[in-house]
């Protein structure tokens, strides 16, 4: 089941410009690059129109349909590639919300991505998020009227974590009858 249609452009991205200090490599490399395709295929047969991936730590070639895009402070942490893909999308007014996803999260499929863009309805208003055993997990989508405010809280590598905990609408999307939701810190 498709996610319902959107008045709009629904963009992932793929967060994955990090070294993995805990995994001893950048995890944009994980398993000869097999994470990256499952995050990006993730994301495409989810329903997001078009996907980006971060890259910093590590450069590689990305598989399509998805663009890379450096983040020149990757070592600032998860906060510079959140900002660096909403300063990339929130001036185009056909983007109604992006989804943003890990890369080390190679067991959470399209299934889970589906999911929360139904729950979203892609609306632009909408903040919704996967919670794996009753916890917020990834990916989430954030409708485009948050991405000024995320962008203003952003700091150090919480990403839009802090702003998503603030808030009391956020949309949980139970995903534990597909996946664990669990990163992969340690190879």
């Amino acid at each position: 089941m498709e996610p319902a249609p959107s008045a709009g452009v629904v963009a992932g991205a793929v967060l994955a410009a990090g070294a993995g200090n805990r995994y001893g490599m950048p995890k944009i490399l994980a398993e000869d690059g097999r994470w990256l395709e499952l995050a990006v295929a993730a994301l495409d047969r989810g329903g997001c129109d078009e996907i980006f991936v971060t890259l910093g730590a590590a450069q590689c070639e990305i598989p399509l349909p998805a663009t890379g895009i450096v983040v020149d402070r990757w070592q600032m942490g998860m906060s510079e590639s959140v900002r660096t893909i909403l300063e990339r999308v929130r001036l185009r007014p056909e983007v109604v919300g992006i989804v943003i996803h890990l890369v080390d999260l190679p067991s959470v499929g399209p299934e889970v991505v589906r999911a929360v863009l139904r729950a979203s309805g892609c609306r632009r208003s909408a903040v919704a998020r996967a919670t794996f055993e009753g916890k917020a997990g990834h990916p989430v989508y954030l409708g485009s009227e948050h991405f000024d405010p995320v962008l203003a809280a952003l700091t150090g590598d919480r990403g839009a974590g802090p702003y998503l905990a603030a808030r009391t609408d956020v949309i949980g999307v139970p995903g534990d009858h597909w996946t664990d939701g669990a990163d992969r810190d340690r190879p």
